[in-house]
């Protein structure tokens, strides 16, 4: 079993930015490739971000792209969403997770992933 904690959500206005930390135990992290998740009320779980077990590649959803950089601490066993130039669109739950794959490709689906955190609430107000 992996336990995945997020924390670093909060309420920011437009523009602004955050940085999401999940820390995760249980398992060598270094053996996951690790993703971030978000789900607005009413909406489906969509992807946001991907990074493999090296930190060497990445993915992104095209919504956040030059926007968020996903990074990794595998000394720390934590993974990070730095969130830049905030939008009331971004507002919603993120999650992050976790999959155990020697190959890397994207993940950009929820059903792909082994491992959830129990989300963290981000609220940018216009």
């Amino acid at each position: 079993q992996v336990q995945l904690v997020e924390s670093g959500g909060g309420l920011m206005q437009a523009g602004g930015s955050l940085r999401l930390s999940c820390a995760a135990s249980g398992h060598t992290f270094n053996n996951y490739n690790m993703g971030w998740f978000r789900q607005a009320p009413g909406k489906e779980r969509e992807f946001v971000a991907a990074i493999n077990w090296s930190g060497s590649s990445t993915s992104y959803a095209d919504s956040v792209k030059g926007r968020f950089t996903i990074s990794r601490d595998n000394a720390k066993n934590t993974v990070y969403l730095q969130m830049n130039s905030l939008k009331p669109e971004d507002t919603a739950v993120y999650y992050c997770a976790a999959v155990r794959s020697p190959v890397w490709r994207s993940f950009r689906e929820p059903h792909e992933y082994q491992y959830w955190g129990q989300g963290t609430q981000v609220t940018v107000s216009s």
